[in-house]
C-alpha cells in the first residue's frame, strides 16, 4: 500500500525538523502542509526531503488537512496520516492507527487520547471531549471518547470523501459525524501523546467557547442533511 504522511505545519520551523526526524521509521511519503507560515517551515521541510505545498495565505486547520487530503487522493495513495507539526504526535506511534486501515477493518481510525493507556489532556479539553462524545454518539450512534483528536489514518474511501467535502473552521468533529453518516468505519484506538515541543496552542478559553458553539451547531446541521456523499461523483 502506497501511505503518505500529511504534517500540517504553520510557523512550525523550531518543531518541523524533529516531528519529520520523528517519522524516519514511516515506510511511506511526507508532505508538509505549509499553511502561510511567515517563518521557515517550508524552506527547512523541503531541505529534510519532505514534498511541501504551500498556500499563499493562512487557511486554518481544515483547508490545511483538506489540502494534504487532495494531494492524497491526486497521487493516488490508498491510506494518509494526519501527523500534527508541533510535535505532539509520535512516531512510533503510527503503527497503531495504521493496522486496523491496513487489515480492512477501518476507514477511519482515530488516535485516543483518553482512552485507557492514552495521554491525560486538560480537564478543559477533557469537558469538551465530553460533550462531544455525547453529541456524536445521539447524532451518528458511534462512541468516540476523544473526538478532538488530529492524530488519525484515513483509508482509500475516507480520502476520497473528504478531498471534497471537509469543514475549514476546526474540523476534527465534525468529520467523524460526516464519516459514519456515510457508512464509513470509525474507529479509535489508545495512544500515547507528548506536550507540543516549543511554542502555544492558538486556542484560548474565548475561542475554545467558540469552538464548542460552532461545532455543535455544525453537528446538528450536518446530521440533519444525511446525504450520502461518498456515493456522489
Amino acid at each position: 500500500m502506497r501511505i503518505l504522511a500529511i504534517i500540517p505545519a504553520y510557523n512550525e520551523a523550531r518543531n518541523i525538523t524533529a516531528v519529520i526526524e520523528d517519522l524516519k521509521s514511516f515506510r511511506g511519503d511526507i508532505l508538509v502542509v505549509n499553511d502561510g507560515s511567515t517563518d521557515d517551515t517550508a524552506a527547512v521541510a523541503k531541505s529534510l526531503g519532505a514534498h511541501v505545498v504551500s498556500h499563499p495565505f493562512n487557511l486554518g486547520i481544515g483547508g490545511t488537512v483538506q489540502t494534504g487530503l487532495r494531494y492524497a487522493y491526486e497521487h493516488g495513495y490508498d491510506m494518509a496520516i494526519q501527523f500534527d507539526g508541533d510535535g505532539q504526535h509520535r512516531g512510533d506511534q503510527v503503527f497503531k492507527i495504521l493496522e486496523l486501515v491496513q487489515k480492512g477493518e477501518a476507514d477511519l481510525v482515530i488516535g485516543s487520547r483518553t482512552l485507557p493507556g492514552g495521554y491525560k489532556m486538560g480537564i478543559t479539553r477533557f469537558i469538551g471531549s465530553r460533550i462531544f462524545h455525547c453529541l456524536i454518539r445521539c447524532l451518528a450512534g458511534k462512541a468516540i471518547h476523544d473526538p478532538t483528536s488530529g492524530f488519525r489514518c484515513y483509508g482509500k474511501k475516507t480520502i476520497r470523501l473528504f478531498s471534497r467535502f471537509y469543514t475549514d473552521d476546526y474540523p476534527e468533529v465534525e468529520s467523524i459525524i460526516t464519516a459514519a453518516r456515510n457508512g464509513l468505519r470509525v474507529v479509535e484506538v489508545p495512544v500515547l501523546m507528548r506536550g507540543r515541543l516549543s511554542g502555544h496552542s492558538s486556542i484560548t478559553r474565548r475561542k475554545s467557547a467558540y469552538y464548542m458553539l460552532k461545532v455543535t451547531l455544525a453537528m446538528v446541521v450536518d446530521a440533519m442533511r444525511g446525504r450520502d456523499l461518498v456515493g456522489e461523483s
